[in-house]
């Protein structure tokens, strides 16, 4: 049976899925794979197949925000899916984090909303540790820059005292900002899934956020050469955790 949302059921026949916000991403999801087939396009899940390696890969966009997502692991869990990663975008939260640099999340902050209608906050938000060492390893061995730690999931771009508090989070070390990544992996680690979280640096640390993403969706160069490596390295990553589980 189709699932309500992402309209999608087990005849599909993957275990991993890649999990970009935006539906045009997965365009560039299908130009990574073999033999890339369109599914379907509900709401803001569109998804696709290919492979990868001979290793079979969903592609499905969930959209902004911490419920979609929880959502999109909930219906692909049921249909078999087993290993999950958010492909993303971000805003620095500290200097020295370049646009197009990958931002690797070693956990997140919860600040949205979704994950505590599952788990109270004392309840910590982390990738499957083996994933995450698949994504440094691949990472730096294609050279591309990247950066590891915590990030900050919340709600809106546009609430009063955004920046105050980004302004202390950072104080406290938190690489960059997104909508997503804490819900992914607060309910990805209930339901038994493997989850990591690849971002995008898009937004300079000090620039306005709103402004920075409108470049980034015109195609800059450097965040569009980002969008393709963090791709790359999550295929990589989920391949090789894969082969670790002897598929």
């Amino acid at each position: 049976m189709k699932q309500p949302h992402i309209q999608l059921d087990g005849s599909v026949q993957a275990k991993c899925a890649l999990m970009p916000g935006d539906p045009k991403r997965v365009d560039v999801i299908a130009s990574l794979l073999e033999d890339p087939q369109e599914l379907t396009f509900n709401r803001e899940y569109r998804s696709l197949v290919g492979t990868y390696k001979g290793m079979r890969v969903i592609g499905i966009s969930t959209g902004m925000g911490g419920s979609s997502v929880s959502i999109a692991v909930e219906e692909l869990k049921k249909i078999g899916v087993d290993t999950m990663m958010r492909i993303g975008s971000a805003g620095a939260m500290q200097n020295g984090i370049g646009l197009g640099d990958l931002i690797l999340c070693e956990g997140a902050v919860r600040d949205d909303g979704a994950s505590h209608a599952y788990v109270k906050g004392i309840y910590p938000a982390v990738p499957d540790y083996r994933l995450m060492n698949h994504c440094a390893d691949a990472a730096k061995e294609m050279g591309f820059p990247y950066h590891t730690g915590i990030v900050l999931s919340h709600e809106s771009f546009y609430i009063d005292d955004d920046l105050e508090q980004c302004e202390a989070w950072s104080k406290k070390g938190v690489l960059a900002s997104d909508f997503e990544t804490a819900s992914l992996f607060t309910v990805g680690r209930l339901r038994g899934v493997h989850t990591a979280s690849i971002l995008n640096n898009v937004v300079l640390w000090g620039e306005d956020s709103a402004e920075s993403v409108g470049d980034y969706q015109g195609g800059a160069s450097l965040t569009a050469e980002g969008e393709k490596r963090e791709i790359q390295v999550a295929l990589e990553a989920m391949y090789r955790l894969q082969k670790e589980l002897g598929r």
